[in-house]
């Protein structure tokens, strides 16, 4: 089964390999620089965690304070 090319992030054009290409993964300058333009204008964003969640997503609660004598 013959592999698909990989396909153009900015416009989805078929791209050509890493080895003639080297705006890859984009297909041209033009595309790349487009990328970056909507990275720097805050187009594309990477959400944060909130401080209470672990590695895992979960929320991580503290276990209660007990005093010394509680059951």
């Amino acid at each position: 089964m013959a592999k698909k090319a990989p396909s153009c992030p900015s416009c989805r054009r078929e791209v050509r390999a890493r080895a003639e290409n080297p705006c890859f993964p984009f297909c041209s300058e033009r595309c790349r620089t487009v990328d970056l333009g909507k990275w720097l204008g805050g187009e594309y964003r990477i959400a944060a965690r909130s401080a209470d969640e672990d590695e895992d997503g979960d929320s991580t609660q503290a276990a209660p304070v007990r005093a010394p004598g509680d059951a």
